[in-house]
């Protein structure tokens, strides 16, 4: 290479004038330069951290509004401002990337728990954001638990970009942030996509795992279904979401929630109501149209959008006379958005180390460190009431012996003289002799001194509290644990995204509308004493098949059992006394020797239930001519035919009393005997075909005569000569639960034993009441092995050996909320 010096260009011109050139390959410097630009956009910008799932322009956001004071309870300012403090003092990028942040931070549709709360237009699904100076911010209420005890040396502050302030390393997150809101990125050789999740189900499985470490992925996704996207939408298969779980990498589809419709006296219509995650109406129906002209799709004559802020999503889509609604939607599915897919890539910094992290390892992390700042906030806590207590200590001496306090004051020359003697008078450390210097004459008040003790004992308390918290791991997990609740009450919200078994799909070169359906095989439904549901695939020949091993499974008590198709029609009895149709077709599949209800989905959101206070008593076939028998809570029983429905998905089947409620509903034959359990105990037996079938909008008749205060908890129709066992648990009422030293009491009879009786009148004594004891919370009757269950679906054990009918029943160690048939 040619000496610069004898080349005639601007190098030349400047060594000339007394600069250095040096000569660098350029190879070393593109491999120098291209990693110091990867490790920076990996670890700086594109990942989020494990910890707080949060990117660095994410968590610089959030602690430079909480240090503007932009709490949920202050007022917005624009969002102008918020991205010109932290642009100039933390984040030195450009304005629109910090903007974007913020932005994302506050929709609702992408951030399953907002943590900015946005005024103004924060975009949509289809439009983006209005300019920072026309919109305004604040922090939303779970921006709070993410930045809780920030001034408790709970996490460790590093420099900004020019030295001159300092920010969090890492935010003390008491929310799992980064299952919760998911994430996504891309570095330089890497990315990473999460799906969000719900706070609830995600503290749940945190607390499981911080409580039982070795916790495998099956147990976590005990509590931890799937994703719960902020859309809502169906999950198809949880196959993809299962290897996501245990590998950090998957993927799953999602579809759109659509029902079928009558939109005209002669029109029927796909309602969309929900969509997959992150997939907008307005694309939806650029891509319907394009499918309409390239012939690919057939059978709609019209797209509508009727969505609005009140009534939220609503895609109205009009087919033509004629054609099937189930066919055209697999076809809406296929080459539209309403079905989408959705990868995921787990990938988060560790130790600042990307990772591809497992449910496990994600929620590990994130334990690790809440475990981390709980004990650094009791440490700084302890510390600063040592130094409170030392200093208080120090006030009630000078108060106790204040006069001479006051003289060894008066008779010092200066403060110094005045601080020493007090130390070697009173025997006070420096601390405490300049706090007294500083005392105020108001101080030395009676009230004062009071005070003053009442301080010193509060702080004892609350040192040894924390030195409990310190010294003792259980002790730690459990404050750990009582605020993840804390959070998941505050800030949690009911699932919004239904999950699903793999539904099959037809080959892309099958067109006709029956070959794109669901095969219509024959299957088993089963609905749990918690209101899960699932399928079982059914073998026509071998009625028993779906009845698996028992075991301990979460709740796993069975309390309807019916045998179907995949696209029979069955009816969902509220208490109410309504009646909701419903196909099975995309209920969870679960194979018929592991029947795990926890894989199962809750029916009430399965058929679309809004009224909350309404819950599901009995399924019933549609495709039977066999009487259907209604049990209401007052005592009211009836026997209804479900033929010639009206086209209605809902109708009535009983017109209810006043105050009255179903409690049951089950296929009544004439063979059959029914069953009825009342609270105080007493149990009632009599033919069925002593109740004549009525029609529907009929009020029943009088099934059992209750005592005072009384009502029917339970009831079924058994089997003439059937080998059935009665299952029942006592408690005591709320005003009562002091005179009791059980929690509950449980019995197991033999059915045989109770005399059959005549309708409407008073039953035979269940199960007699130990001390304490007033009420029936739970029974059943049935030919299965009882199970019991608690509230949250957890497994109770029951008595092993058969009581006498009215004998009284074995202490439980734990409550029951429900007893079933197990599986």
């Amino acid at each position: 290479m040619a000496d610069v010096t004898d080349m005639d260009t601007p190098g030349a011109a400047h060594e000339a004038a007394g600069e250095r050139i040096e000569d660098i390959d350029i190879s070393h410097e593109m491999e120098g330069s291209f990693l110091e630009y990867a490790y920076s956009v990996i670890y700086s910008r594109a990942l989020p951290d494990a910890r707080d799932g949060l990117k660095p322009v994410q968590r610089r956001i959030l602690y430079m509004m909480t240090d503007m004071g932009l709490r949920p309870d202050k007022g917005h300012v624009k969002s102008a401002r918020v991205v010109g403090e932290v642009m100039g003092k933390l984040h030195p990028h450009g304005d629109s990337s910090i903007y974007d942040a913020l932005v994302r931070l506050s929709q609702d549709f992408a951030m399953r728990l907002p943590l900015v709360d946005g005024h103004g237009n924060f975009g949509s699904l289809d439009d983006g954001p209005a300019a920072s100076r026309y919109t305004e911010a604040r922090l939303a209420g779970a921006a709070l638990a993410m930045t809780e005890a920030l001034d408790e040396d709970v996490v460790d502050f590093i420099p900004n970009y020019d030295n001159q302030l300092l920010q969090p390393e890492v935010l003390p997150s008491a929310v799992p942030n980064l299952l919760v809101n998911g994430a996504s990125g891309i570095a330089v050789g890497m990315a990473t996509n999460l799906a969000p999740h719900n706070l609830i189900e995600t503290i749940e499985g945190a607390k499981h795992l911080l409580y039982h470490p070795d916790a495998s992925v099956e147990e976590l996704m005990e509590f931890i279904p799937g994703p719960d996207l902020p859309g809502g939408g169906t999950i198809v298969g949880l196959d993809g979401v299962t290897d996501a779980y245990r590998t950090g990498r998957g993927a799953f589809r999602t579809r759109a929630k659509v029902s079928i419709e009558q939109i005209g006296p002669r029109r029927t219509g796909l309602v969309v109501t929900e969509l997959p995650y992150l997939v907008g109406p307005e694309r939806v129906i650029e891509k319907i149209k394009q499918g309409v002209e390239n012939k690919k799709i057939t059978g709609i004559t019209d797209v509508v959008d009727l969505s609005d802020r009140k009534n939220g999503l609503k895609l109205v889509i009009t087919l033509k006379t004629g054609f099937s609604p189930e066919a055209v939607l697999e076809l809406l599915y296929r080459y539209t958005p309403l079905e989408d897919s959705f990868s995921i890539n787990s990938v988060a910094l560790v130790d600042g180390q990307p990772q591809t992290l497992s449910l496990r390892e994600m929620l590990r992390v994130f334990l690790d460190h809440r475990l981390a700042v709980v004990t650094r906030r009791s440490e700084y806590r302890l510390r600063k009431r040592r130094e409170r207590l030392h200093l208080v200590e120090g006030l009630l001496i000078a108060i106790l012996d204040i006069d001479e306090v006051i003289q060894v004051i008066r008779t010092s020359d200066d403060a110094e003289e005045a601080r020493t003697r007090l130390q070697q008078v009173f025997d006070l450390s420096e601390l405490q002799a300049e706090y007294i210097l500083e005392l105020r004459l108001r101080r030395l008040t009676k009230f004062s001194r009071v005070e003053l003790e009442a301080e010193r004992d509060q702080l004892n308390a609350e040192i040894a509290a924390l030195l409990e918290i310190l010294g003792s791991k259980e002790r730690l997990k459990a404050v750990v644990a009582s605020e993840l609740d804390q959070a998941s009450a505050a800030y949690g919200t009911p699932r919004r995204t239904l999950l699903t078994g793999a539904v099959a799909r037809p080959s892309r070169a099958a067109v006709s509308p029956d070959a794109m359906q669901v095969a219509d095989t024959p299957c088993t439904v089963l609905l749990s004493a918690t209101g899960r549901a699932l399928r079982v695939d059914r073998d026509p020949d071998a009625p028993d098949a779906t009845r698996a091993a028992p075991r301990a499974t979460k709740h796993g008590a069975v309390a309807a059992r019916v045998a179907t198709t995949v696209r029979g029609e069955l009816g969902a009895i509220l208490s109410d006394g309504t009646l909701h149709r419903f196909t099975p077709v995309d209920l969870p599949l679960v194979p018929g020797a592991s029947i795990a209800f926890s894989a199962g989905v809750k029916l009430t959101e399965y058929i679309g239930l809004t009224d909350k206070k309404q819950r599901i008593v009995g399924i019933v076939p549609l495709d039977s001519e066999e009487p259907v028998g209604v049990f209401t809570a007052q005592g009211t029983v009836k026997r209804v035919v479900l033929t010639d429905l009206p086209a209605r998905p809902e109708f009535e089947v009983i017109t209810l009393k006043p105050g009255d409620a179903v409690v049951a509903a089950f296929p009544a034959p004439d063979s059959a005997e029914f069953a009825a359990v009342t609270s105080d105990a007493q149990l009632l037996r009599f033919a069925a075909s002593a109740v004549r079938p009525q029609g529907r909008p009929a009020g029943g008749m009088a099934g059992m005569k209750l005592g005072s205060d009384a009502r029917v908890i339970f009831a079924s129709a058994i089997e003439a000569d059937a080998e059935a066992r009665v299952a029942t648990v006592a408690e005591g009422s709320d005003e009562n639960a002091l005179l009791s030293t059980d929690a509950a009491s449980a019995k197991i009879s033999d059915w045989a034993e109770f005399p059959a009786k005549g309708r409407a009148t008073g039953g035979v004594r269940a199960q007699r009441f130990l001390k304490g004891e007033d009420r029936l919370v739970a029974a059943w009757v049935g030919t299965g092995e009882p199970r019991a269950i608690a509230a949250d679906g957890s497994a109770r054990k029951l008595p092993e050996e058969l009581g006498k009918r009215d004998g009284s029943g074995s202490p439980l160690e734990h409550s029951v909320a429900f007893i079933g048939e197990a599986p």
